[in-house]
């Protein structure tokens, strides 16, 4: 990030930012920090909730055939469709984010969110309505990819803008957690309903219990999201009349690398994110484990994963963002080989055990530093649209297909795990080009 050029510098910050940061108060850091948190698990919680039960039951359900892979593959598609409509979610939120504020963008991405989810949860099956079925199912999830385009990069600037200096990487993990907690919740409630329900009342209607139960939470975050007010960052743009016209095209056209870096940089983080949370479900229901043992394993790791997400990000404020990353990175690809070794023992507890390193051990490294490294990449001005840009399509291209191409790959191998680990190397690959490739601004101002 770009350093004053006239003022002193301070621990490795301008005296200028030293002397800004000073004027915001602990309450409204952990008004913002919590606010942060608070909406990106529920918007998560929704998001992934979608991702379980199209790796569990809406196969069956909106997308019936006569062959099951089939079934799974056409409801996996569904779930991966919303990551192609999540970058444009991105660019349009953001660029209300960048001119009118990220407090009023994100109020409006939570309300798309929780509307779109409750009303999955009231959809009709194909039984009922034939093929309006899939349709309607299809365009909700759709809804539900525009809103979390916006959210993420505005949960994320909520919590690095009101960070200390010292600390950014801290305060920038903890809305990554959201997405750890809302899949814990959403798998929690998943398991404790098949448990509680046999298999024909949990597809008869205990499915749809947690989709309906959004509204509960939407209207927490929208009231925490109420009380926090805007960040000093984005003041700062307003106050000097810096805000651009069209964030888009200064992004495109100014920092136009930074963007491809964090397209690259996304790569491994979201294959793996959506191979230990989204995949691993269906390939261990397809190994013939319960459905519940599944989940408990994904809710287990998540639940264990939280923590060393904040340790990590604290971690990265000391030795730098960039070189966790890197660490990270090579760790998965070194990993994902035995992770599908361990889970065809036929044990539970080996299951477990792989499940746990991965998600909770291994993915953290960078899943709690991609937020921070991103923002540290863009000015203040075109920092909602750059960093929702990179992100969103970088998910778009691997994230949301990861469990469809994996899907694809057994079936087209006989089940062999081994392509799907090659493919989760390749994306590490292009992750360690793009990263190495970009500065670590980890001692720098944010916004001078």
């Amino acid at each position: 990030m770009r350093q004053s050029e006239t003022s002193p510098q301070v621990g490795g910050f301008t005296a200028s930012q030293a002397s800004r940061d000073s004027l915001i108060s602990g309450s409204d850091r952990r008004r913002a920090l919590m606010g942060s948190a608070v909406g990106s698990t529920i918007e998560w919680y929704d998001y992934f909730l979608y991702g379980t039960m199209s790796a569990t039951v809406f196969g069956k359900l909106f997308f019936p055939s006569d062959d099951p892979v089939t079934s799974q593959l056409l409801a996996l598609a569904s779930f991966a469709l919303a990551f192609l409509i999540r970058p444009l979610g991105g660019i349009v939120f953001a660029h209300i984010g960048d001119r009118i504020g990220r407090k009023k963008t994100l109020a409006v991405t939570l309300a798309i969110m929780g509307l779109s989810t409750v009303l999955i949860g009231l959809t009709p099956t194909y039984e009922s309505v034939g093929i309006w079925s899939p349709i309607l199912l299809t365009l909700l999830r759709l809804l539900q990819g525009l809103a979390l385009g916006g959210e993420w990069g505005g949960g994320l600037l909520l919590a690095v803008e009101y960070s200390p200096p010292n600390r950014r990487g801290f305060y920038g993990a903890v809305p990554q957690i959201g997405a750890l907690i809302g899949l814990a919740l959403g798998n929690l409630i998943t398991a404790a309903l098949s448990t509680a329900f046999s298999e024909t009342t949990f597809l008869a209607y205990g499915w749809r219990i947690p989709f309906v139960l959004s509204i509960v939470l939407v209207m927490l975050g929208m009231w925490i999201r109420n009380n926090v007010d805007e960040t000093p960052s984005f003041k700062r743009v307003m106050a000097t009349r810096t805000e651009k016209k069209v964030p888009l095209a200064e992004t495109l056209t100014r920092h136009w690398r930074a963007v491809l870096i964090v397209i690259g940089a996304k790569f491994i983080e979201t294959s793996t994110f959506f191979l230990f949370a989204t995949f691993t479900v269906s390939y261990l229901v397809g190994l013939h484990y319960a459905r519940v043992d599944a989940l408990n394993m994904v809710l287990a790791a998540a639940i264990v994963g939280s923590p060393m997400m904040l340790v990590y990000g604290g971690l990265s404020d000391r030795i730098g963002r960039k070189k966790l990353f890197l660490i990270g990175t090579v760790a998965a690809m070194v990993y994902v080989l035995p992770f599908f070794w361990l889970m065809n023992q036929g044990s539970v507890w080996l299951s477990a055990l792989a499940v746990i390193v991965g998600f909770a051990l291994v993915w953290p490294i960078y899943g709690s530093v991609l937020g921070t490294f991103f923002a540290e990449s863009f000015p203040p001005d075109v920092r909602y649209t750059g960093v929702s840009l990179g992100y969103q399509v970088g998910a778009a291209i691997v994230g949301g297909p990861m469990p469809l191409i994996a899907t694809a790959l057994l079936a087209h191998y006989s089940g062999s795990y081994l392509p799907v680990g090659l493919f989760i190397i390749a994306c590490g690959v292009i992750s360690l080009i793009a990263v190495s490739a970009t500065k670590d601004r980890s001692g720098e101002a944010l916004d001078d």
